[in-house]
């Protein structure tokens, strides 16, 4: 039921955005209709029971799917390039199901250190409860991968770039290693969205979402999504998992996230010019510490960064002197950014993650990956980039 259309693959990403998957009813309605049902109705008991046998393609409770949640898989399907997509209630449900699915008992999973901080709790806590083992290594570290991967492996977990330091994986390289350990690579691309980045071209099996992020973008709803190529992994893993454990889409996120799709190529565009415009200004500002932004020739990944991705997303790290003291003060001085734990947002957006996306993390884990007292997360939105350069200065000054 939700595997894509092939029909009009040959549109581009910006077409793919406000026409891909679209179902129309039998009222030909402009809009994405909006089917808030729970069940459908059988005209007939035979109906029923063909229906639950798999012997008649047709809905039969939203749990399974659903019209409008069809709609958001087959439009993000066609974008990312993949035969078959998920719709889930999040995204962290979209990362645990998407690895769950499959892993057993005595399986390894092999993952980067560099992990939001509710994706490392589910690689070391949750998966080890179930016996399931689990190894985590530099993702910058070519060695590491090497090392780690020079032995068979089930799973390999990944974000690149990371959250918050915008670590880049060397996807080509890690996919590559990774089929020779007989692992499937599941690489989470929500920082770069799937405008900036394409984890399928350089051979990964599962790519997940947070579509919260970039593809709502205005810090309206939940959701998230696991697409892939693999059709045994689709129909014989993930999709018994979903159905039977429910983490499904309601309906009317699934809407939301379509109309956000429509804008995502617009948003993602002036994202990215904000975000470089900030951190070109930032960088000019001597008594900051660093300033990471993968388009900036300073990050220590630039060339590889900008190898795997268009442009540089929308997230700026840096660090201020004066560490958790001043960071606070900097972000008590904000009047036009907003403190918030969210990102891809329309609204520019700032957090301090040793305090909130990483706080379970002890200090000795936050300084493996580079977080520390003094680090700040923006999440550059879409305002008047004359205007955030303002608030930030202010702010800035109140913070020295």
């Amino acid at each position: 039921m939700t595997k894509s259309t092939r029909d009009n693959r040959q549109w581009r990403p910006a077409t793919q955005l406000v026409r891909g998957g679209t179902r129309r009813s039998e009222f030909d309605e402009t809009c994405e209709a909006l089917f808030m049902t729970s069940g459908y109705v059988y005209a007939s008991a035979e109906e029923a029971e063909e229906a639950f046998k798999g012997e008649r393609q047709r809905f039969v409770y939203s749990r399974f799917g659903n019209p409008t949640v069809q709609m958001f898989e087959q439009r993000l399907a066609l974008l990312e390039g993949a035969d078959f997509a998920r719709g889930t209630a999040s995204g962290m449900a979209a990362v645990f199901a998407s690895m769950a699915c499959f892993l057993t008992a005595g399986d390894r999973v092999v993952a980067s250190r560099a992990l939001f901080g509710s994706c490392h709790y589910i690689v070391t806590t949750v998966l080890p409860a179930f016996g399931i083992g689990t190894e985590l290594i530099d993702g910058t570290s070519p060695e590491a991968w090497n090392r780690a991967l020079s032995r068979p492996a089930n799973c390999v977990f990944l974000e690149t770039p990371s959250n918050p330091t915008l670590d880049i994986v060397d996807l080509a390289a890690v996919c590559a290693l990774a089929r020779s350990a007989g692992a499937k690579v599941v690489v989470d691309n929500v920082f770069a969205t799937p405008l900036l980045q394409q984890p399928f071209a350089y051979g990964a099996d599962i790519v997940v979402y947070s579509a919260t992020k970039h593809i709502d973008g205005q810090g309206r709803t939940l959701g998230g999504a696991i697409l892939t190529n693999d059709a045994d992994y689709f129909e014989t893993k993930l999709i018994p998992f979903h159905r039977n454990t429910g983490p499904a889409m309601s309906p009317f996120n699934a809407w939301l996230l379509l109309k956000g799709l429509e804008t995502l190529d617009l948003r993602v565009s002036r994202h990215c010019d904000n975000a470089l415009r900030v951190a070109r200004h930032l960088e000019e500002r001597a008594r900051l510490g660093r300033v990471l932004y993968p388009a900036l020739p300073s990050h220590p990944q630039h060339a590889l960064a900008m190898a795997q991705m268009k442009a540089g997303g929308s997230i700026v790290t840096f660090d201020l002197p004066g560490g958790k003291a001043a960071a606070f003060r900097f972000l008590n001085a904000l009047q036009l950014i907003d403190i918030s734990n969210n990102l891809g947002d329309a609204k520019s957006l700032a957090t301090h993650p040793a305090t909130t996306t990483h706080q379970r993390l002890s200090p000795e884990q936050r300084a493996e990956l580079g977080i520390d007292d003094s680090t700040v997360r923006l999440s550059i939105g879409l305002e008047d980039a004359e205007d955030l350069l303002a608030d930030l200065d202010q702010a800035l000054a109140a913070a020295a």
